[in-house]
């Protein structure tokens, strides 16, 4: 049985103060398409300015009390919450709004998130959840603390956490999850909290913290619950065991940034698997009703998937394609600016075709970055283009990312972003 991709079923609010700014806050989860991750959007700010949650944007060394995210000077701050109950219900694609810089602390833990969760319900959508396996022995060690993180193959996803405070007030605690169907139960409800030293710090409101019967092993279950939140920005959904001995945010960023590493490699050699003998979604006459393009610049022949958030077309790339006759006469290569024209033509059916008179607009590039050619494209080759979206279309801007493969290998790369417009 296939493992599906999940969603919210509707729209849900609550609201509660920010730890650092002590201002009212109102979260709202909407349900989001399939591939689309979880998207941070403020929408007290003018155009509703949204950002995709992911370690690329996480701020450098500002890690120790919550996590802090910056894009293009748009920053959302104490997310690790929302995105351990995001996480631990097993969800993949969700818009999360936001009125304030930062998320609500609520009772310091993810439990009124994942009551929200609970509330709408979970919905499986149509397409295939990717997973990364840890296939080696990952760590990271922290030399000041003497913290560590070590990740080891499993074909489950489980956390061990041990939490040692060098103190004779507080024993030692662990926590175990063994499995993510756990973390509503044991995990979510595990408030955030402070040592009696840090109670009159004036940046934080001391009136959400939480001040512990040490008793108890809810300090280590609060930083798995960071953890899972952390790791949540790796992108994608692991299998494997990881034990962490004295964790903090920083010790977990670093530790993820080696995950990354890994998963980078990994998605070099994870070529999709294509079914090209099933009949075409669109053919070329259909292809040719929705874009505006015509031979001989038409660069897209079927399109064989199409969902809500990509798309994969094929070109089938013969000698009688006119560039061939100057590109080159002894050496037939098909120009690497029509490639990615290609790129941006599959990606065109997936925007347009969610329109109503779909040949009534046409998409303009704005901008072409990340672009790499791994190898020729010659006369004979088949190439198939996958194009994703990297961020929901607001206000007639998309921005997607397309590969193109021959014979199963990586041919070319890049991410455009382009503005759908009405032809005069």
């Amino acid at each position: 049985m296939l493992d599906k991709q999940k969603t919210i079923a509707k729209k849900i609010s609550l609201q509660g103060i920010g730890l650092y700014t002590e201002k009212k806050v109102t979260i709202t989860f909407k349900p989001a398409p399939e591939n689309t991750g979880f998207i941070f959007v403020r929408t007290d700010i003018k155009g509703n300015p949204y950002m995709k949650a992911n370690l690329s944007f996480l701020l450098i060394n500002e890690t120790e009390n919550g996590l802090i995210l910056e894009n293009n000077g748009l920053k959302i701050r104490t997310s690790e919450h929302v995105l351990a109950a995001l996480t631990g219900m097993d969800l993949d694609n969700v818009i999360i709004e936001l009125d304030n810089i930062e998320f609500p602390i609520m009772d310091g833990s993810s439990k009124y998130f994942v009551e929200a969760i609970e509330k709408v319900g979970i919905i499986e959508q149509n397409v295939e959840r990717k997973y990364y396996s840890i296939k080696e022995i990952i760590s990271y060690e922290d030399s000041k603390t003497g913290g560590e993180i070590i990740a080891l193959p499993s074909k489950k996803f489980e956390i061990v956490i041990l939490m040692d405070f060098d103190s004779k007030f507080i024993d030692t605690q662990n926590a175990i999850l063994k499995n993510l169907n756990q973390f509503k139960k044991k995990i979510a409800s595990s408030k955030t909290f402070c040592f009696l030293h840090e109670k009159e710090n004036k940046i934080v409101n001391k009136k959400n913290l939480h001040f512990l019967n040490y008793t108890s092993n809810e300090i280590a279950k609060h930083y798995l619950l960071d953890i899972i939140g952390d790791l949540t920005l790796i992108g994608v959904k692991l299998k494997g065991k990881i034990i962490a001995y004295k964790p903090c945010h920083y010790i977990n960023i670093q530790f993820a940034k080696r995950l990354i590493k890994k998963i980078q490699i990994f998605k070099k050699k994870d070529i999709p698997k294509f079914d090209l003998t099933k009949n075409p979604l669109f053919d070329i006459k259909s292809i040719m009703r929705i874009l505006p393009h015509k031979p001989p610049f038409l660069l897209v022949d079927k399109i064989i998937e199409l969902t809500e958030n990509y798309v994969i077309g094929v070109k089938n790339v013969t000698m009688n394609e006119p560039f061939f006759m100057g590109h080159f006469p002894k050496e037939p290569i098909m120009p690497g600016v029509l490639q990615i024209e290609a790129i941006a033509q599959v990606g065109g059916i997936l925007v347009l075709n969610k329109l109503k008179n779909p040949e009534s607009y046409s998409t303009y590039f704005l901008k072409i970055d990340k672009v790499k050619f791994k190898q020729k494209v010659v006369p004979g080759d088949l190439l198939v283009f996958q194009v994703d979206l990297l961020e929901p279309i607001r206000r007639g801007i998309v921005h997607m990312k397309g590969k193109g493969y021959v014979n199963k290998k990586l041919v070319v790369e890049a991410e455009v972003l382009a503005k759908i417009m009405k032809i005069d």
